[in-house]
């Protein structure tokens, strides 16, 4: 399996790629292609393009949840196809693979819509869809974690925005946020969008799912950002025992979180046009 982020927060010096508050990864495992998250922009479209990676061939799409940073970048890739069927270029269907309230209108007190711009009526015009509670795999190796357990209390967090479900406002427990389990020879690789879940609570339900205690890697969002002394001391406690591999935890990661997994585990650099293979 490869993995290409696509997009990061952070770049490499000397890289010329673009780095945004987002997230999206490409993924390839025995032919088959998956585009995580969109970030917030067409900046991961363009970063592909430099990195001669041809988006209009996939078999999915996942989206880890439905916030700004990660499915704002849906418009692009609905223009991209577009474009591709006017001009008559070559190019796949993929299914979008998400939880089924991955669409649902979120609000935040502040800045009012925080979620997709897309309802799934729409991009179902456009792409197929295929919405799950429940493990979907994606290949012989690659699963969608569908909804996620959440059975660690130090992972539990206020909601800080509003949900709208069958027309009522709700306070909004993210509970559609999910991650891809990927097996390997030597263990897992979790990929996740911003583990709004609980990072904690993912790998143990990728574990569970799979089948497997061994992790190689886990890449993604970690979503401790000035996270309490419980949150951040309970998830450095499971890191020191889950002996992975090595870790990338980025984007919605603090510096000062960092700074602590990295006394427990082999913490790795993450940004625009990294590329791992397993």
């Amino acid at each position: 399996m490869k993995l290409t982020v696509l997009l990061d927060n952070n770049t490499f010096i000397d890289r010329y790629f673009l780095g945004e508050p987002g997230v999206s990864y490409f993924i390839e495992d025995n032919g088959k292609r998956i585009l995580f998250d969109t970030g917030y922009s067409d900046a991961f479209l363009r970063n592909a393009h430099r990195m001669k990676i041809d988006l209009l061939d996939l078999e999915h799409i996942v989206l880890s949840h439905g916030h700004l940073d990660h499915t704002w970048g849906l418009d692009s890739m609905v223009k991209l196809f577009t474009e591709a069927k006017i001009e008559g270029f070559k190019h796949s269907k993929p299914t979008v693979v998400a939880h089924p309230l991955v669409f649902n209108t979120k609000i935040h007190a502040d800045l009012g819509e925080i979620g997709s711009l897309f309802c799934a009526e729409k991009l179902s015009r456009i792409f197929k869809l295929q919405l799950s509670k429940e493990p979907l795999w994606l290949t012989e190796n690659i699963v969608f974690l569908g909804e996620i357990p959440r059975i660690y209390d130090f992972e539990l967090s206020e909601p800080e925005s509003k949900v709208i479900i069958e027309e009522k406002e709700e306070e909004d427990n993210l509970v559609e946020d999910t991650a891809l389990a990927v097996k390997t020879e030597k263990g897992l690789v979790i990929v996740t969008g911003c583990s709004h879940s609980g990072i904690c609570n993912m790998i143990e339900y990728a574990k569970n799912v799979c089948n497997e205690d061994r992790i190689i890697d886990v890449i993604g969002g970690f979503h401790l950002l000035r996270p309490s002394e419980k949150k951040i001391n309970g998830t450095v406690e499971y890191f020191r025992k889950l002996n992975a591999t090595e870790v990338h935890a980025c984007h919605c990661t603090d510096l000062t979180s960092r700074i602590k997994l990295s006394t427990v585990c082999e913490l790795k650099e993450v940004g625009s046009g990294l590329q791992l293979e397993y």
